[in-house]
């Protein structure tokens, strides 16, 4: 969970790399965040064919998915507009699939040091 905060905070952040661990943490709690949303809607019939409180949660992380998609891609040293080719059919999203799960780029590149190198978010070492 410490991965997704790290992702909210840093929201707004365009530049910079994201490592595996943060992408790949914030996608799997947005995927549950969204299924137990959507169960809630049904459950409470809120929204009809589109349920209200998936679609507000939905809206909200847009801004924090889009960011954290340009940093990893990124700290793979590709640029953010690679994300456009998510948009050609099954070819663009197989493409980005491939290039999110690889692995960082050695050293610094042109959007700064290797996230490796840096230590866990800080909330990460404290004990649950």
């Amino acid at each position: 969970m410490t991965w997704y905060f790290e992702a909210l905070k840093r929201y707004a952040e365009f530049n910079g790399r994201s490592r595996r661990k943060e992408y790949w943490f914030f996608v799997l709690f947005n995927v549950i965040f969204v299924i137990v949303l959507a169960f809630l809607d049904v459950l409470l019939n809120l929204g009809g064919d589109v349920g209200l409180l998936s679609s507000v949660y939905s809206l909200g992380v847009f801004i924090p998915s889009l960011s954290v998609a340009f940093r990893r891609l990124h700290d793979v040293g590709r640029s953010a507009w690679w994300l456009l080719i998510g948009v050609i059919p099954l070819i663009g999203p197989i493409v980005l699939l491939v290039w999110m799960f690889q692995d960082s780029q050695a050293g610094a590149n042109q959007w700064g040091p290797n996230p490796k190198a840096r230590s866990r978010p800080a909330s990460a070492h404290q004990p649950a």
